[in-house]
């Protein structure tokens, strides 16, 4: 089914996605790669303030690349998700509500999810040229000495996923 949410979001969204769901995501989104998952999850194991407030919030696995002028951001395809696995439980047990990348989740993090009531979407890999389009803003906001790997605070437009893995433990990657 074809669904169109707006970001953060909320307890009743989560409840209202299937695994198998078209979503269009608009509004304000977040990304963070290994690097700066490895800092937060630090920051919030040594009950620390993180840059931006995790609850309801929505993680894009993303490491762009440069933009060219007159570009907002440079390619901005998924990356494999599993490599934030270890981090992933701390952070959903602080509200995260969505994560977007590709690839398969470990046992914990899907456990994790639905006791936290979150899910999972896959962008799709290989299509950064394109999915960089539903990026209308891109601002740093932590973490800066990263590089492509910093924190960003996206705005974006109808971004196109699916959702692979939602918060009653479905998952597509089972399935198909």
């Amino acid at each position: 089914m074809e669904k169109y949410i707006t970001a953060p979001i909320s307890d009743d969204i989560v409840n209202g996605l299937i695994a198998g769901d078209f979503v269009y995501i608009t509004g304000t989104i977040y990304t963070a790669r290994d690097a700066a998952h490895k800092r937060l999850y630090e920051a919030l194991s040594e009950n620390k303030e993180i840059p931006f407030k995790l609850e309801n919030n929505i993680i894009y696995y993303l490491g762009p690349s440069p933009a060219r002028k007159g570009q907002v951001i440079g390619s901005a395809g998924p990356t494999t998700s599993s490599r934030m696995d270890k981090y992933t439980p701390l952070l959903l047990d602080k509200g995260l509500k969505g994560m977007i990348g590709k690839g398969r989740r470990s046992e914990e993090v899907i456990e994790s999810m639905n006791k936290n009531n979150a899910v999972y979407f896959a962008a799709i890999g290989g299509a950064g040229a394109l999915l960089s389009k539903c990026i209308k803003k891109s601002e740093v906001i932590a973490y800066d000495d990263l590089g492509t790997e910093a924190i960003r605070k996206l705005e974006v437009e109808k971004f196109p996923a699916i959702v692979v893995i939602d918060n009653k433990k479905n998952n597509l990657y089972n399935n198909v």
